[in-house]
């Protein structure tokens, strides 16, 4: 991890394939290739807005 920031954990629960197009890069957007992938990203604004977006996709903590 680098910097001090708070990080949030995304796991990709639910395949993107049926949803929306920009659903789907929003997945992309936040680093998730496969099912069950996990990822650690900045806590930010942006970031939050893409998770809200793509919640009933993604686990997050």
């Amino acid at each position: 991890m680098a910097g001090a920031g708070k990080t949030l954990k995304v796991t990709l629960v639910k395949s993107p394939i049926g949803s929306k197009q920009p659903h789907r890069a929003c997945v992309r957007g936040l680093g998730l290739r496969r099912l069950n992938q996990t990822v650690e990203l900045p806590d930010t604004p942006a970031i939050r807005g893409m998770i809200n977006r793509v919640s009933y996709l993604v686990k997050y903590e």
